[in-house]
């Protein structure tokens, strides 16, 4: 019995003992669930807060600059990816529970630290994984997601912050673009809301003094870059993963470089174009409003309802204006007639439009329905111009006078006169009268740039066949109006039997070929008058003998072709006056000195003749350098002179080259989810000094580009055409002279803000996208308010946003155009025949 009692008391005791005992360990439970609670709290308050808060905390901790540069400092990489959607949440929470931010704040100091010591650890690891060379873009694609998961198990953890959010959806660990940008933003506008007066970029404050902040905020919008590029390019290209990865992996310095270097930099401040920071978060603020079905409010698109259809071209389409010509005896109804207001309508598309070929295979054949048309086939088939092959139009090289291909021909006239050196003296050519441009074409492979025009007649297609072809063409006529090109500019003229009359009314036309021919430059005329004995070739040739000679033109060779049986004469511009002053008649007479023959932009025609330069300091009196020397160092004539932005202009030169390697190497060449690979024809929309084209050129890209100087910028398009580039001058108010669907890739620097103060913006986007190809790209640098724009405008056009990066009032956007179409159609009364 006493056993038994004391073993129900030795019972109770131990039941007493296991009960303190659970207590203590559910005690120890709820002390152990606080220290997880704050634990998780904590890191997400310090990676979404001290950037904006606690910028000295961080500054103080981390004076090395360096590790900024290497990314690895205040923003570690999974926090801007894991919880970058849970910003608008937690500032709501924040808000309503401010007791509980203080106490968060308080530590938050402590956390820095730690976390700077951690990061300190992991940079040589990160580095290794970003950048190591024996790491691949799978493991780094696993790496990141590892970190999304880790940040996505902390916010179900948090169920305080998380409480008022849903969970996005996710690919591969990466937040939805939509999600994220709107994310990103609110935190990009707490962030300028809060450090607008101590931190004012280009305006009130150097670069110097804010070097800290400034990295620690690229670093915040980096991550918004990566992260838009990588979304877009795995939603909109379907590539894979890793190639997705690899694409979108743009680091910091990438993006720095994105602005022009110090030289342009300085300028640009003194012409006001960088806003500060209060400006570029009501941008953003702004920017957040917008969306699809707002913007189609605003842009109604409609489709063009013309008589040229998909081939619309509204400065040389305007049959209202045409048909009020008083005379057509000077090709008057080839010109630019532009409408009295730009079109806003879209052009549609060929039925079975496709994707180009990809060059060099585009040079030998195009896609039927891309341009069907078949009278230069039935005119032209003869002479291997073009022929229709099944669904393709295949092109075997040939032309008028050189019916057994282009490239025979190009060695003939080497052959004739070896002086013309092609791809060494002779690197810039002008191709008159250019047909399918398979002339153009075969050049390339001697590394001569060739700008080939002809109009928009009877043989129809002819200029849109070669821009589908890949090969640099471009409409016009020489009719009234100069070309728009400088004077003294072309290295060499070619004419193979282009149907121009050079000999009628005193050799006008003839003149204006001198006026954009380099002195010392040549006029290569393959041509029946120069071989062929009929009485009309006779009376031609005699003409022509004449004229030549009282513009003191070298007959040089008459060099004959015995496999094409064409013969080709070849003239020399003269080097000095000497000519010009011994000339018994002054016919033809000599332009006023007033006349600048640099004045290209609807001026008529002059049947007169500049001198040439003489002076070791003006343009056209030393010949350029050899190419490739010529592309890379400034022209001898620009040494005195005052540059774009207002510094000595070799020295702008030499800047804005370098400016241009750097953005490409290292922002549009992987930055910007391009295929370059589909990339040919390409526009830069404001060249300046081609700085763009020449970089392109330097780093090997398989493109040509047009330059386009406006007619109200400076006029540096002599400097391109020196540095063996070409260009054109244009009013960017109007429609370009190409067909529809030209460009793979249009580049517009600093352009559009100036056009949205004088044009119809609104016109201007509807003429990029009718020179643009379907797939292809829009590349806009420019102010933040611009690029807004821009973007709601692309929206509303259905393309796809590929990047955007906003920073300190200036932006940069990259679009790809689709296929898309609108089904409204809006009636072009000029464009009915």
């Amino acid at each position: 019995m006493v056993l038994g009692k004391n073993s129900r008391g030795e019972g109770r005791k131990l039941s007493n003992y296991c009960s303190t005992v659970s207590i203590a360990v559910f005690v120890a439970f709820c002390l152990v669930g606080v220290w997880i609670v704050m634990s998780t709290i904590v890191p997400i308050q310090n990676s979404v807060i001290p950037v904006s808060e606690t910028l000295n905390d961080v500054k103080n901790v981390q004076s090395d600059t360096k590790q900024f540069e290497e990314r690895s400092g205040d923003i570690p990489e999974e926090s801007t990816e894991g919880d970058s959607q849970t910003i608008k949440p937690q500032r709501d929470n924040f808000a309503e529970n401010r007791d509980e931010q203080k106490e968060i704040e308080e530590v938050s100091d402590n956390i820095a630290k730690e976390n700077q010591e951690v990061v300190r650890e992991n940079t040589d690891e990160k580095n290794d994984l970003e950048k190591g060379p024996g790491n691949t873009a799978e493991e780094n694609d696993k790496t990141r997601n590892v970190k999304s998961s880790t940040d996505e198990e902390e916010q179900e953890s948090d169920g305080t912050l998380n409480s008022e959010s849903s969970e996005p959806e996710t690919l591969n660990g990466q937040i939805h673009n939509d999600e994220l940008r709107g994310s990103m933003e609110t935190s990009d506008e707490k962030e300028s809301d809060k450090s607008a007066n101590d931190n004012k970029f280009g305006t009130e404050k150097s670069m110097d003094e804010v070097t800290q902040q400034d990295k620690i905020v690229n670093d915040t919008e980096e991550e918004k870059i990566k992260i838009n590029t990588h979304s877009e390019t795995t939603q909109s290209s379907g590539q894979s993963n890793t190639d997705s990865h690899k694409n979108s992996q743009a680091s910091k310095e990438d993006f720095i470089t994105d602005t022009p270097s110090e030289t342009l930099i300085e300028t640009s401040t003194e012409n006001g174009t960088w806003s500060t920071q209060a400006a570029e978060s009501q941008h953003e603020k702004e920017s957040q409003k917008s969306s699809v079905s707002i913007d189609n409010r605003r842009y109604d698109w409609k489709l063009c309802n013309t008589t040229t259809g998909s081939e619309y071209i509204p400065c040389l389409d305007n049959w209202q204006t045409i048909r009020r010509l008083q005379s057509i005896s000077h090709y008057e109804h080839r010109e630019r007639h532009c409408p009295d207001e730009a079109t806003t309508c879209l052009v549609s598309l060929p039925e079975g439009y496709r994707s180009p070929f990809r060059w060099p295979k585009s040079r030998e054949m195009i896609w039927y329905k891309n341009a069907p048309h078949t009278k230069l086939v039935e005119d032209k088939g003869h002479q291997n111009w073009v022929k229709v092959t099944g669904e393709y139009l295949t092109f075997p090289g040939g032309g008028t006078q050189f019916k057994h291909g282009a490239l025979h021909y190009i060695e003939f006239i080497q052959k004739s006169l070896p002086e013309i050196a092609w791809g060494k003296r002779s690197r810039v050519i002008l191709d008159v009268g250019c047909g399918v441009a398979s002339f153009g074409g075969y050049l390339f492979e001697k590394d001569v740039l060739t700008m080939s025009f002809a109009p928009k007649d009877v043989h129809e297609a002819q200029v849109q066949f070669a821009l589908e072809r890949g090969i640099p063409a471009t409409l016009g006529v020489m009719g009234t109006i100069r070309l728009p090109y400088p004077g003294s500019v072309f290295d060499l003229i070619h004419c193979a039997r282009c149907r121009v009359p050079w000999h009628v009314e005193g050799g006008r036309l003839l003149l204006e070929l001198n006026r954009v021919l380099r002195p010392g430059g040549y006029f290569v005329w393959s041509a029946t008058p120069v071989y062929q004995k009929d009485p009309e070739s006779i009376e031609i040739w005699k003409a022509m003998g004449e004229i030549t000679m009282s513009m003191c033109w070298d007959l040089v060779v008459i060099a004959k072709d015995k496999l094409n049986g064409v013969a080709a004469a070849i003239y020399r511009k003269p080097t000095d006056n000497e000519c010009y002053d011994n000339r018994i008649k002054n016919e033809p007479p000599m332009c006023n000195e007033s006349d600048d023959p640099n004045t290209a932009w609807n001026v008529s025609l002059q049947p007169c003749m500049h001198k040439v330069p003489t002076d070791v300091s003006e343009r056209g009196s030393i010949w350029p350098e050899q190419w490739p020397l010529r592309l890379e160092k400034p022209p001898y004539w620009i040494n005195s002179q005052a540059g774009v932005y207002g510094r000595a202009a070799s020295v702008e030169f030499t800047a804005d080259y370098k400016h241009w390697k750097n953005v490409l190497s290292h922002t549009y060449l992987n930055g910007m989810s391009i295929d370059w690979s589909s990339v040919r024809n390409v526009m830069d929309m404001r060249a300046a000094y081609g700085g763009f084209a020449a970089a392109l050129r330097t780093l090997k890209f398989n493109v040509w580009v047009m330059n386009v100087v406006p007619i109200d910028s400076p006029d540096t398009l002599p400097i391109i055409y020196e540095r063996g580039l070409f260009g054109i001058y244009h009013d960017w108010c109007e429609s370009f002279n190409t067909y529809p669907r030209s460009y793979d890739l249009l580049h517009a620097d600093s352009i559009l803000s100036t056009l949205r103060k004088k044009c119809n913006i609104m016109a201007v986007i509807a003429e990029v996208d009718r020179i643009l190809r379907p797939e292809g790209y829009l590349v806009v640098r420019d102010n933040a308010e611009t690029v807004g724009e821009i973007e709601s405008m692309a929206k509303s056009l259905h393309w796809e946003i590929r990047l955007t990066y906003i920073k300190s009032g200036e932006g940069l956007i990259c679009i790809q155009k689709t296929f898309w179409r609108p089904t409204k159609v809006e009636t072009v009364a000029s464009a009915i025949a």
